[in-house]
């Protein structure tokens, strides 16, 4: 699938699945504007992006935040002169603690829901008017397959994982006249330093039995599909969550 010289902001893209795109988007021809929070590490993805030849730049966001959103978007346009595609990837995953939901406090809600849900929302608003003067773009927000079985101990993530879902659908049927494709992606577990945080390698391997696959993801297995919905091949689709979390949430 090629994106030669389409423009694409991948958030959250200093670790796992978000570096991952990054580099795959590079290598598919693109002009990658990577965003993290951490500065250190969305200069370590900008440098490996730059050193395949890539056109790059790197943005330090919180996309819990309007001005960063706002901020992170004018950069990009201010660059390259349009923005094709924005993968909503950043997520508060790897350092949560599992616990009862009533014992959750309500700052820890808010702060998974600032990051999760409300900066899908943020980066999408803030992307939108381009993309609308453009007659085009591709929106693609990264949800979990968790949503369709309900993890335990987990509600403040899932919940803000179940609440793309509704956004990608209701802002698909606002924007679709534009020339807007939002779709969703729905990963199951996947190894990552963030997910190996949160899980331990032996819950790891135990979740692989529950797949049909017998093993769980790593972020190649997630890319494909992300940069297929980035790609022209989708052009036709909208509104749509694919699942890829090897059956997992068959069971």
């Amino acid at each position: 699938m090629s994106l030669e010289n389409k423009v694409i902001i991948i958030t959250g893209a200093a670790t796992g699945i978000g570096k991952a795109c990054a580099i795959e988007a590079a290598k598919s021809g693109a002009k990658v504007a990577v965003v993290d929070v951490d500065s250190d590490g969305v200069a370590r993805t900008a440098k490996e992006l730059s050193a395949l030849g890539a056109d790059c730049v790197a943005v330090v966001a919180d996309v819990s935040l309007e001005q960063d959103t706002v901020r992170m978007a004018k950069t990009v346009y201010d660059r390259y002169q349009r923005i094709d595609i924005l993968v909503n990837n950043a997520g508060l995953w790897g350092a949560l603690s599992r616990k009862p939901f009533h014992e959750m406090a309500v700052e820890e809600w808010d702060r998974v829901m600032g990051v999760n849900l409300r900066g899908v929302f943020l980066a999408t608003k803030a992307v939108y008017p381009f993309m609308r003067d453009q007659k085009y773009g591709k929106i693609i927000n990264v949800s979990s397959s968790t949503v369709f079985f309900g993890a335990p101990f987990l509600l403040h993530y899932v919940t803000s994982k179940a609440g793309i879902l509704g956004l990608t659908r209701s802002v698909a049927r606002e924007v679709g006249e534009c020339g807007i494709r939002v779709n969703a992606v729905a990963p199951g577990f996947t190894l990552t330093e963030g997910s190996l945080a949160n899980t331990g390698r032996d819950r790891a391997e135990q979740l692989a039995t529950q797949t049909i696959l017998k093993r769980v993801g790593n972020p190649e297995d997630i890319i494909g599909t992300i940069l297929f919905l980035a790609s022209p091949e989708s052009d036709f689709m909208t509104g749509q969550t694919l699942v890829v979390d090897g059956g997992m949430s068959l069971h």
